[in-house]
């Protein structure tokens, strides 16, 4: 073959090649945007998933022994010819011993875990009952007993025994859920018996009013009964246990709220070894940082949680202090105080972590071996009396402020070895009064520094300037509660 032809075979073989790409690339194009559109898009239905969890979702109804009322009786003359009558109704209605409990009855859903007959359902739906019956999908009634509930989490867990295994649904993580994902609730809406309702995830994060609180809001309708119920991902796994919704009327107007199965499943799992939660307890009273508070300790931004108070405990041990703000615990990130709370309260009792804390302009780590949040006693650790000076009056910083002597201490119930100045009045225009400080407070530390006098005080305001500081960040406590407040110096 002439050199000319053979050049034109590879041409053409490489233009073969090159169209042979190009479709190959449109085809996994159009594949991977067919699984994009099928994932986002509505299901036509919600049948599959119903069908397949079915089984596992169930019927709770709880009896209760109330004791009843006592009413007054009909008042009849002492003689009357009605006496015998009305003498022998009441006896036949008290069984001649007084008036008889009555029994009071419950509804709610919940959700088979494991095949052995583990149940999870909301506390509230359980709380004070004397009997627990489920009802599961076929019909079928068995009795269970409580296994142990946490009124933190509002999670309660149930056990029934079955001749034959259970059908069962497992946890999804609700982390990777987003806002719009698709959901599907079931349960026992308003004692209806067994319903579905879809919806999508409105909002994360949602905090009610519990210390432990991580919602998932939905917009599938939840109604009284549905308590305890499961809210599946489309996979068919339970991620949020229904417990709540906001409403005027007592219906579903589309904002419901589920405990997501991240924190679940960490409490079921408590509650099934121990019968009982054991939360880790690190010890500190803490609050969020304010950019006022931030700018005053010299923090570049609002992260942490700043310790206001260390009574006996885990962090007294390690070395935490008054004024310290946790940037990390255990290798994660503290955001503010909601964040780190539910952080500890996630850890091993017992576990020996790493927190890592501003003080002093600079970083240091402590080693905290973590108490049992439940049977710690968080008293205040005793504090030396200094000695006495005779108190002092001065006007700083909007504030009337004097030192503590003993009829002091005496008239605002203070401890005897109480330290600090005392605001005795306000500006009203000052930037105290802005900050919410109020007459009564008692001013204990000033620049992260224990003052005894004005004269303390006066030294701290001074260091705050010299330094650059545009406010002074003190510590005040109102009525035994201690917390943190950045003044402005000017």
């Amino acid at each position: 073959m002439k050199p000319k032809a053979i050049s034109l075979a590879v041409h053409k073989s490489r233009q073969k090649s090159l169209l042979q790409g190009f479709w190959l690339t449109i085809l996994a194009s159009v594949v991977l945007l067919a699984q994009a559109l099928s994932a986002n898009a509505r299901p036509d239905s919600f049948a599959d998933l119903s069908d397949q969890v079915s089984n596992a979702v169930v019927n709770i109804t709880t009896s209760t022994t109330v004791a009843a009322r006592g009413g007054p009786s009909p008042v009849v003359p002492e003689g009357s010819p009605f006496e015998d009558f009305f003498q022998e109704f009441n006896d036949r209605n008290r069984g001649g011993q007084g008036q008889a409990p009555r029994r009071s009855q419950a509804l709610g859903s919940g959700f088979v875990i494991s095949e052995d007959g583990f149940i999870v359902t909301n506390n509230h739906v359980i709380e004070g009952a004397d009997e627990i019956l489920i009802e599961f999908f076929s019909g079928e009634e068995l009795p269970a007993t409580l296994v142990g509930t946490d009124p933190n989490t509002d999670i309660a867990l149930l056990k029934v025994e079955a001749d034959d295994a259970l059908s069962f649904v497992p946890f999804g993580d609700s982390d990777v859920m987003r806002v719009g994902d698709w959901v599907m609730a079931m349960g026992n809406p308003l004692g209806q018996g067994f319903s579905v309702s879809a919806g999508i995830i409105s909002a994360r994060n949602r905090e009610l009013s519990g210390t432990y609180d991580d919602y998932l809001q939905t917009d599938a309708a939840i109604n009284r009964g549905n308590s305890g119920g499961p809210l599946f991902n489309m996979n068919g796994e339970v991620i949020g246990v229904n417990t709540a919704i906001l409403s005027p009327n007592g219906g579903s107007i589309g904002i419901g709220f589920s405990m997501a199965s991240n924190v679940v499943t960490r409490v079921v799992d408590q509650l099934r070894e121990f019968g009982e939660t054991r939360r880790g307890w690190l010890g500190v009273r803490i609050q969020d940082v304010s950019e006022d508070v931030a700018e005053a300790l010299g923090l570049e931004n609002t992260n942490g949680a700043l310790v206001t108070d260390v009574p006996a405990g885990p962090a007294e041990e390690a070395g935490l202090q008054q004024g310290d703000v946790i940037l990390s615990f255990d290798g994660v990130d503290v955001e503010d105080t909601r964040g780190l709370v539910r952080e500890v309260g996630n850890a091993e009792v017992g576990k020996a972590v790493r927190v890592v804390v501003y003080r002093d302009e600079g970083t240091q780590t402590l080693l905290v071996t973590l108490g049992r949040r439940e049977t710690a006693e968080g008293n205040d650790a005793p504090m030396e009396k200094p000695e006495a000076e005779e108190p002092q009056t001065s006007d700083i910083l909007g504030m009337t402020l004097s030192g503590l002597s003993d009829d002091l201490r005496a008239q605002m119930g203070l401890p005897e070895n109480a330290e600090g100045l005392v605001i005795m009045s306000l500006d009203p225009e000052g930037a105290a009064v802005a900050k919410g400080l109020q007459i009564g407070d008692v001013i204990t530390e000033a620049g992260q520094q224990q003052i005894r006098s004005i004269a303390d005080f006066e030294a701290r305001i001074e260091d705050a300037r010299d330094a650059g500081r545009k406010s002074l960040l003190m510590l005040v406590r109102r009525g035994g509660d201690p917390r943190f407040v950045a003044v402005p110096l000017n």
